[in-house]
């Protein structure tokens, strides 16, 4: 290979976080990690990312984890010679929101002390005014900062009038005045060109003299490229993942880039006897997770995300969303609508929490408004989509299209004015008054922390430790299937002749169930969406209609059909728009309440909607409770 550098090339694997988040919703357990984690501690990693994003939301949402043991568990079977990295979401951390200073600065020194070296911190407007508190908290108890920026496109390639190559320099000074120890280009949906990766990185080194990392996802076909020009134009690290996770939407498989550096100025020295059996033994654990994989395309590279610029993750977040909301068919308009809403919105680049930002209010446009202006088209808008419009998430890459703006901000709680100073400032401190609403609850600042950044999860995880509430379902690890349990008992001697296995169950799939030492296969369709008196061939609901959700319903006793039935179509019924998890009742029974104000807040796709009251009256009927997770036009209350 021709190259600029004759240093070594360090590699960053992912396979830990970022890999299973990609591929397989983040739900890889540490038990199962654990069972390779010796191995890749001896790949010769110069580093390993192990927590953040969404690790912490998934651990102790779905499976019932302590997120701040992970680290821990797995540091005991790693050297100390492989640093551990984190991603950090700037002023959000690991949640959905920013949150106060007080939070980030008791977050990050949790995070140290669970055994995290490196923290990769991001900001998904790149407003370098978003990392500022953490980066000071970083450097206070003595880790590696590193400061990435959020690529991102408006053309198709680098430059034009927004993100050209002056743009990104000008970013990456900005992130190095903090105190940066070196830089990431975080390029979450694949959008970096080889010859723009070539121009980006000796500009960005020559600009701030630090070592550069290049973080780049496979789901638009470009990566390996884009690795082995950014490795000749002299980049210092690279993320990859071991080949078992690797590709599609996930990143580049290390097995191949280390063969191909082999011998090479430029070795990462890894050993191919440790890569192997990190692979085998992945390949021996992840069938249980298959159901998680979207395998319905042929193809493993989406071309369109070089016009939608979707990454993996949101896409398959779009996927469910519509889904669950028997949609499926109208996510070609969601992708025409999603371009919309991100030039209405100042292009914010599409990564977390952006990119659920955009995502979810295209999917609200598409179900719920109609073709043509603004006010057509945002006839419901997230709070999250307010709070980006007041300023609280940061300064947008462009002006916020103007009619939106006033129409977000309309009878917004903190006025319609938008902030121009750091969001940071005008949050006030928020453990003193968790720490009182918790009480005993909460025994220690780890998991003060973890009810603060989730608020009804948390509670839930805490609640479930403490006795207060039963498990869910949810939580338990996934049935082994034959490769990797105990294998069936030995039939008898002389079985009997086997009926004829019945015909399959359409759309069923088949999951392999352990009960004590013997391994059952066992059919599972989804429920009919409609009685079973209509025809097979008649046309499904349209997506404006009242349809059963494919979520578990919630947890409230259930009304008989004919009564629920007519209180759905009751004018003072409050309806969840999708299924979701209901967050708080801004009202009592009995209340009184005007037409128009707020009653109810549900959280659906990770972004809270505030459902107003449909007239004045009396409020009654309140069904739910926090937390519970509701269907799709499932009756919150009524106005009588």
């Amino acid at each position: 290979m021709n190259t600029i550098s004759n240093t070594p090339l360090r590699i960053t694997d992912l396979t830990f976080r970022d890999g299973h988040q990609s591929l397989l919703a983040t739900r890889l357990r540490t038990a199962d990690l654990e069972k390779v984690a010796e191995d890749v501690g001896r790949a010769g990693y110069s580093a390993l990312e192990v927590w953040g994003g969404a690790t912490f939301d998934s651990m102790h949402r779905f499976l019932g984890e302590d997120p701040w043991e992970r680290p821990r568990r797995l540091r005991r079977l790693i050297p100390a010679r492989v640093q551990f990295m984190m991603l950090l979401r700037g002023q959000n951390l690991v949640g959905y929101r920013n949150y106060a200073d007080d939070v980030v600065e008791a977050f990050v020194e949790e995070a140290a002390e669970a055994g995290i070296d490196i923290f990769r911190v991001f900001d998904a407007l790149n407003d370098e005014r978003n990392l500022a508190a953490a980066a000071r908290a970083i450097l206070r108890v003595g880790k590696h900062f590193q400061a990435a920026l959020s690529y991102t496109v408006t053309g198709g390639r680098m430059g034009g009038p927004l993100f050209s190559l002056e743009y990104w320099v000008g970013r990456a000074k900005a992130l190095a005045s903090l105190g940066a120890h070196s830089l990431c280009i975080k390029d979450m949906a694949g959008l970096l060109s080889p010859d723009d990766a070539a121009r980006l990185i000796p500009a960005l080194k020559q600009a701030t003299g630090l070592p550069i990392e290049l973080h780049t996802h496979c789901t638009a076909g470009l990566a390996e490229y884009t690795l082995l020009r950014a490795i000749d134009a002299g980049v210092d690290v690279v993320d990859t993942c071991a080949a078992p996770l690797a590709n599609r939407t996930s990143h580049p498989a290390v097995e191949p880039l280390a063969f191909l550096l082999k011998g090479s100025p430029r070795d990462p020295g890894l050993d191919f006897g440790a890569l192997e059996r990190v692979a085998a033994g992945l390949e021996k654990l992840l069938p249980v997770y298959r159901k998680l994989l979207d395998d319905t395309r042929l193809a493993i590279v989406d071309i369109g995300a070089l016009s939608h610029q979707v990454p993996g993750g949101m896409l398959s977040n779009l996927v469910n969303q519509l889904r669950e909301v028997e949609a499926e068919g109208r996510l070609g308009e969601v992708f025409e609508e999603l371009p919309r809403v991100r030039q209405d919105l100042g292009f914010p680049p599409l990564v977390t929490p952006t990119s659920q930002i955009v995502g979810v209010q295209a999917v609200q446009n598409v179900l719920f408004g109609k073709p043509g202006g603004i006010h057509s088209r945002y006839a419901m808008i997230t709070d999250q989509v307010k709070d980006y419009c007041y300023g609280l998430y940061g300064r947008p890459p462009a002006p916020i299209q103007p009619e939106l703006l006033e129409l977000a901000l309309k009878g917004y709680p903190r006025g319609a004015t938008p902030i121009t100073c750091r969001p940071g400032d005008i949050l006030s401190p928020e453990l003193p008054k968790a720490k009182n609403d918790l009480g005993e609850l909460a025994r220690d600042r780890r998991e003060l922390l973890l009810a603060t950044l989730f608020p009804t999860t948390g509670k839930r995880f805490l609640r479930v430790r403490r006795g207060l509430e039963a498990a869910p379902a949810e939580w338990q690890p996934p049935a082994p299937c034959a490769a990797t349990g105990p294998a069936p008992k030995a039939a008898s001697p002389s079985p009997p002749a086997a009926a004829p296995a019945p015909a399959r169950l359409p759309g069923a799939k088949i999951y392999r169930v352990r009960v004590a030492d013997e391994i059952f296969e066992v059919e599972v369709a989804p429920a009919p969406s409609r009685p079973a008196s209509v025809p097979a061939s008649a046309s499904p609901p349209p997506a404006s209609r009242a349809a059963p959700a494919a979520s578990a319903p919630a947890p409230a006793p259930a009304a008989a059909p004919a009564t629920e039935a007519a209180s759905a179509s009751d004018p003072g019924a409050v309806l969840s728009p999708m299924p979701g998890t209901v967050i708080r009742y801004a009202v009592k029974e009995g209340e009184r309440v005007e037409a128009g104000a707020t009653v109810v807040v549900v959280e659906a796709m990770k972004m809270e909607n505030r459902l107003p009251a449909p007239r004045a009256g009396t409020v009654r009927d309140i069904r739910f409770k926090p937390g519970d997770r509701v269907a799709r036009n499932a009756v919150l209350l009524t106005i009588g």
